[in-house]
């Protein structure tokens, strides 16, 4: 009789671990799928920032195409000349950095795209252990309740006696 009561209150300790480890599970897992969440709208930012700075760049060079063109056609004209110089410069200039943003973006969006895989991975990982962790909280409670009618028919038995 005292075995069945210290196996009914240690599966009764060991079902509320596992209730208690079920819930960290998933509070993490959660916790794990709002910081993916977060990094997909990262990477939807960047990728629209990657666009405008392609659009940019595309703009950019074809002022420097332009750029380029007047000041060939008005090589005679020194002032202009200079004006249009200073203005390739300051374009080639904008050009040179939206290039550079545009590297940085693409390496800022590759990096985002690794941690989302990380991060897809570790959920799976961590709803793998939660799946495990209830299969285990199940089976615990089965156990459980099979105990308890065992004891039950046990007390009646007794007290048949």
């Amino acid at each position: 009789m005292e075995a069945i009561k210290k196996r009914m209150n240690a599966l009764r300790v060991e079902a509320d671990e596992s209730s208690a480890k079920v819930e960290e599970l998933q509070s993490r897992v959660k916790a794990l799928e709002q910081e993916n969440l977060a990094k997909e709208q990262e990477i939807t930012s960047l990728s629209h920032k990657n666009q405008i700075l392609e659009t940019e760049v595309e703009k950019l060079e074809v002022g420097i195409k332009e750029a380029k063109a007047a000041a060939d056609e008005s090589s005679q004209h020194g002032t202009q000349n200079e004006s249009l110089q200073r203005k390739l410069q300051m374009l080639e200039d904008e050009a040179e950095q939206a290039d550079k943003n545009l590297r940085e973006t693409n390496e800022k969006l590759r990096q985002t795209d690794v941690k989302a895989g990380h991060y897809e991975r570790k959920v799976q990982a961590l709803e793998s252990a939660q799946n495990n962790w209830e299969t285990k909280y199940e089976e615990m409670a089965k156990k459980y309740a099979d105990t308890k009618k065992e004891l039950d028919d046990f007390v009646a038995e007794i007290g048949n006696i």
